[in-house]
Order: C-alpha cells, then sequence, then structure tokens
C-alpha cells in the first residue's frame, strides 16, 4: 500500500484512535508519513506533535502504549483510524480516555 496516498492533501492528518474491543473512541492526535510508518511497523501508536515539532510514541514516558490491531483510512484518504488495545489509560489526566469532559447530552 502506497501511504503517500494519505497525505497528498496535507502533511499531518488527524489519527482517531478507538478501543479495539469496545469500539470507545479514546484519543485524537496527528501523523505524517513517518509516524503512520513506524505505527504500521512497531504495531504501536506513533503520532506528530504539532506543538513540539517531533514524533511521539503514545506510553513512551508513562508506559501506556497502544497496541495497534489496525490502521483503516477514511473515504477522502486525509484521516486515519488506529483500533488498539491500549497497555493502560490513554489520557495523560490517568482517564481511561481523553474524551471525559461531557458538555451536553440529549437526555441530561
Amino acid at each position: 500500500m502506497d501511504l503517500t496516498r494519505c497525505f497528498i492533501k496535507q502533511d499531518l492528518i488527524p489519527a482517531i484512535v478507538q478501543n479495539a474491543k469496545s469500539g470507545e473512541v479514546l484519543m485524537v492526535g496527528y501523523c505524517n508519513l513517518e509516524a503512520l510508518q513506524k505505527t504500521i511497523e512497531t504495531r504501536c501508536a506513533w503520532f506528530f506533535s504539532r506543538s513540539r515539532k517531533a514524533l511521539w510514541k503514545k506510553g513512551e514516558t508513562s508506559g501506556n502504549i497502544l497496541n495497534v490491531e489496525a490502521v483503516i483510512c477514511d473515504c477522502d484518504w486525509d484521516a486515519v483510524l488506529y483500533k488498539c488495545i491500549p497497555a493502560g489509560p490513554t489520557c495523560h489526566t490517568g482517564e481511561k480516555s481523553c474524551f471525559h469532559n461531557p458538555i451536553w447530552e440529549r437526555n441530561s
């Protein structure tokens, strides 16, 4: 597969991380071609930090890595989905998912 197809429109694309077992959305990061290649090669989630302008492996310091089971591109080839098995909490706050701040729900 030619991964460069994902980066025709831009150098960084969103990488949505989903729990491969539960389907829960765990986080959103960004990846460039190198991060995507490293993710596929190592089967661990890699991203590109927009603030630090550097590659980073999720869990490199915390040990809470994301073991990648599948990488899927969207219909426009400009975003990817990492289906992962997390080894611990995904969020840097210690939460299971980065999406833990409710704003609105229909039935609340």
